[in-house]
């Protein structure tokens, strides 16, 4: 083999160990941004409108331990790991022009979902918290006041701005896929490039 070939193949194999990394950051954006949009719109479409129906106490309480439960490895991993990878991919992809607008603006799109989570639903959160025992809250109502509207609200936010990000996620990793496929060689070209390589 030819010094030229030995650098050509060189160069193609780290071309496609970056290609597979970049694949790889790019799907696991997509799945952890999912994950945010599938939880924070089940709070939207489900949990909130049950606990409406709720008593002031019970709906205290519940969201207090919510709240609680939630700071877990996991969910912070996942919620912080969205943000990260994301722009990870971005920067990965921005000699792409196929691919990049797609993945900024999903980047966009979360980070102001971050912000929207990190300025109003959390502060809400620690409000909530910071109430006390609900059993010996004075004026449940009027702490419930102050923290449903404003949370669920907000909660709304943040849940169309995730779903946005996964909507531009995937069909950057669809055409991301494509890209790839399309330029790979046929078999037989790759056979017979080997062959004259050999020779």
């Amino acid at each position: 083999m030819t010094n030229t070939n030995w650098n050509t193949t060189a160069s193609t194999a780290a071309n496609k160990e970056r290609r597979t990394t970049a694949g790889g950051v790019l799907l696991a954006a997509t799945i952890a941004t999912g994950l945010m949009a599938g939880l924070f719109g089940t709070y939207a479409d489900n949990v909130m409108p049950a606990l409406a129906r709720s008593d002031d106490r019970v709906y205290i309480e519940v969201m207090q331990n919510i709240d609680d439960v939630i700071q877990n490895p996991v969910f912070l991993l996942i919620f912080s790991g969205a943000l990260l990878l994301t722009a990870v991919s971005a920067w990965q992809l921005r000699g792409s022009p196929r691919l990049r607008w797609w993945v900024f603006a999903a980047f966009v799109a979360y980070a102001l979902a971050f912000l929207v989570t990190v300025g109003f639903n959390i502060p809400l959160n620690t409000d909530l918290v910071d109430a006390g025992n609900p059993a010996t809250i004075a004026d449940p109502a009027a702490v419930r006041e102050d923290f449903e509207d404003p949370w669920v609200a907000w909660n709304a936010v943040r849940t169309v701005l995730h779903v946005l990000a996964f909507a531009l996620l995937t069909p950057a990793l669809v055409r991301y896929g494509r890209h790839g496929r399309s330029r790979r060689q046929p078999p037989y070209l790759e056979s017979a490039a080997g062959s004259s390589a050999s020779r």
